[in-house]
């Protein structure tokens, strides 16, 4: 089954250049467009997308605002892409608190396109980690922040304290195997327990609630 792809942005241009480079993609299938996030409910309801890669700045309802109201009142919601102009952008950092699984630059290659929209689908690693850091370092300050008492009431072992480390270094499951020299099943439920523990709707959600509470450092 293809991975579908629910497009919106309020630039006509993005969405066709996004369109074009999934489109041509076997494994990914465009399944709808819009123009602003105020209508993106009623489209993940009817469409069900897999992923849905949303501008972060829209004229009615930016992307913020859309990722909280879709994880609110959609059940078994999409994965979302933040799409935005610029990576060190604090809109960014809110969206990925929110609840976005990643983001993706509109500057980017189309390579680089389709392996965000298929890694973010796949929910095994990190998308930009590197950039997730920079963010955490200049926007989660921690201040006024929940994180901190999540992970003192986690009660993590030893061993998910361990993943939740080498997941906020954007290791993908298969690479925390090979580190920990352990099976890639064993790592899946290491990681589904950490996010259960966290109350985390993903690793993207896991690892800013680990820098935010200063559990991992950005730097």
């Amino acid at each position: 089954m293809p991975v579908t792809v629910l497009l919106v942005d309020d630039e006509p241009l993005v969405r066709a250049g996004l369109r074009a480079v999934l489109g041509a993609q076997p494994d990914i299938e465009v399944v709808g467009e819009a123009a602003d996030g105020a209508a993106v409910i009623p489209l993940v309801r009817r469409l069900r997308p897999d992923v849905v890669a949303m501008d972060v700045r829209m004229p009615l309802l930016d992307g913020i605002e859309a990722t909280r109201a879709v994880l609110r009142t959609v059940a078994d919601p999409p994965k979302i892409l933040v799409v935005t102009t610029f990576e060190d952008d604090e809109y960014v950092y809110e969206a990925l608190r929110a609840g976005a699984d990643g983001f993706l630059l509109k500057r980017a290659r189309p390579a680089e396109i389709v392996h965000a929209v298929r890694l973010v689908a796949e929910g095994e690693s990190l998308l930009f980690p590197a950039s997730v850091r920079r963010l955490a370092e200049r926007y989660g300050d921690g201040q006024g922040r929940p994180a901190r008492p999540v992970l003192e009431r986690a009660r993590l072992t030893e061993r998910e304290t361990e993943v939740l480390r080498l997941m906020a270094r954007g290791l993908s499951n298969a690479e925390i195997a090979a580190g920990l020299v352990v099976g890639a099943e064993t790592v899946k439920s290491h990681v589904s327990a950490v996010l259960a523990k966290l109350g985390a709707r993903d690793r993207t959600q896991a690892v800013i609630a680990a820098y935010e509470s200063g559990f991992v450092e950005p730097r």
